[in-house]
């Protein structure tokens, strides 16, 4: 029997990438990678011989192809039960969470998108990233609470994963998570899939046109 394949974007940029592979990894989840760098001649046509979509991540399991990160974090859970909080309630929020980070955001990833080795850069927010801002870490917030930590539904789960490439935006343009966040980020940031992405991240050679890397 084969082996899953995921084929996710280069680490540096790819937060959707990012998302359902973390989730893998920490479920214990076995497959093997294909990553395609973004933002150059090739993409999309190599895209295009693995995902109907012709977007990134796409899991293929022999003849099924699932595309789209909640899609994949689905099929996972459906083999892993602990990608989602065993009570049924947390497990609702935890969706919801995941749901609305799916969906929304979008002024935030318009303007912070996703670039881990580029540390320490400060763009201001303008007031539509300003409203956003505001609901992650309400939404972090009221989590923790309820759960009383370490993640957000206690142990970690799917909205971790979700919520994953914000640590890693917020990280590189200097904002600050909201009080009760920063250790859940920095707990998150410590679990070893996590470390392996970010070294891999700062080790890609590849970038996107334009892209200024500095402290």
């Amino acid at each position: 029997m084969s082996v899953p394949k995921l084929v996710i974007g280069n680490r540096n940029y790819s937060s959707w990438s990012l998302r359902p592979w973390l989730v893998m990894k920490m479920a214990g989840f076995a497959f093997e990678e294909v990553t395609i760098p973004l933002d150059h001649p090739g993409t999309a046509a190599e895209i295009a011989r693995y995902s109907p979509a012709g977007r990134v991540p796409v899991l293929i399991d022999g003849d099924l192809h699932i595309w789209d990160s909640l899609a994949i974090i689905e099929y996972v859970a459906e083999a892993h039960p602990q990608v989602w909080p065993a009570e049924r309630a947390a497990r609702a929020r935890a969706r919801s969470l995941s749901a609305e980070m799916h969906a929304g955001f979008t002024a935030v990833r318009e303007r912070y998108p996703m670039n881990i080795r580029a540390t320490g850069r400060r763009i201001e927010p303008g007031e539509p990233e300003k409203q956003d801002i505001e609901r992650i870490r309400g939404l972090l917030g009221d989590a923790l609470a309820r759960s009383g930590g370490p993640m957000l539904f206690g142990a970690f789960c799917a909205a971790d994963a979700m919520f994953a490439p914000v640590v890693m935006r917020f990280r590189t343009y200097r904002i600050d998570l909201g009080e009760g966040a920063q250790q859940w980020a920095e707990t998150l940031s410590a679990l070893s899939p996590v470390r392996d992405w970010i070294e891999a991240a700062r080790k890609e050679t590849w970038m996107i046109e334009h892209e200024e890397v500095g402290e």
